[in-house]
């Protein structure tokens, strides 16, 4: 009976100790988004004051009207959706197409192959090399110099690849003798399994896509082409938000104000996407890290 209630105590006391850890570390994670999103709408000077930490003060939305009714947000934005959406479909399929028959037991040179992609993660041909070849094929200022150098991601490729893995092989012995080819076999059988895999490669996807701008600030020279996150980088780190958004503004200090109320504003609109994408996919996302990471 002593033993009991000890060891119901420990589990009190490790349960206790839990939930301190982990609160205080989703406190340290969620707190930062949250100051944000109440500095969006708060008094610049009350910031600066330090009065803003908990809750918004002098709330004022002119930050994100300015935001919302700019042209350029607006151009950024749908390059970004569109850059995403087209990454996560071409990533997608290329992965496939390359962690499948590296799954096969019976593919000739497959340890090669791998040895190759892991190089990958540590070793790339450099910023000179990549855009001499981006260059040469002719995509400089297109919106393929954006998608295609970053298309395909190693780490995706082995995570895909042990997923496959896990997959029993009687059912490609079946499909074989009922005479389906592997391309078939493919579409027919392994794609349908693949739901959680293939959910976790399209979330890699766009949020790699979503999150970067090198790309385009190196090979891209038309701002009409620029996607949010080059925008959104324009107005945190050179601090340079669009003309139209301070047009109506003549002192110098007003306009810092307003910038402020536009940086932190800017940061949510970027964000809300992905943070709208992120628990339609949780599920698949989850099973299949697991999956791919667990078994092979």
């Amino acid at each position: 009976m002593f033993r009991t209630k000890s060891k119901l105590k420990s589990d009190i006391a490790f349960d206790v100790f839990n939930f301190i850890v982990l609160g205080g570390f989703t406190l340290m994670i969620l707190y930062p988004l949250y100051f944000i999103v109440i500095a969006s709408i708060s008094d610049p000077n009350q910031i600066y004051a330090g009065n803003v930490w908990l809750w918004p003060k002098a709330i004022t939305f002119d930050g994100y009207q300015r935001i919302f009714s700019d042209s350029t947000i607006w151009t950024g934005y749908r390059n970004s959706l569109f850059y995403a959406a087209l990454t996560a479909v071409i990533s997608s399929v290329l992965t496939v197409m390359a962690a499948y028959p590296l799954s096969r037991k019976d593919l000739y040179g497959r340890s090669a192959f791998m040895m190759i992609f892991a190089v990958t993660l540590f070793f790339n041909g450099g910023i000179i090399p990549t855009y001499l070849l981006v260059k040469d094929l002719h995509m400089i200022n297109t919106i393929w110099a954006i998608v295609l150098p970053g298309a395909v991601d190693a780490f995706a490729i082995i995570i895909a690849r042990t997923f496959f893995q896990s997959l029993p092989d009687e059912l490609r012995e079946a499909a074989s003798i009922d005479g389906c080819t592997n391309l078939r076999y493919i579409w027919s059988v392994v794609v349908p399994l693949s739901k959680p895999i293939i959910a976790v490669l399209v979330l890699l996807a766009v949020v790699r896509q979503w999150n970067g701008f090198f790309d385009a600030l190196i090979y891209v020279n038309d701002s009409h082409l620029y996607p949010l996150q080059l925008i959104l980088r324009n107005i945190l780190i050179q601090n340079q938000p669009s003309g139209d958004m301070l047009a109506d503004i003549t002192t110098l200090v007003a306009q810092q104000k307003v910038t402020e109320l536009i940086k932190f504003g800017v940061i949510i609109v970027a964000a809300l996407p992905l943070l709208m994408l992120y628990p339609l996919l949780q599920r698949y996302f989850v099973k299949g890290v697991m999956i791919g990471s667990v078994k092979g």
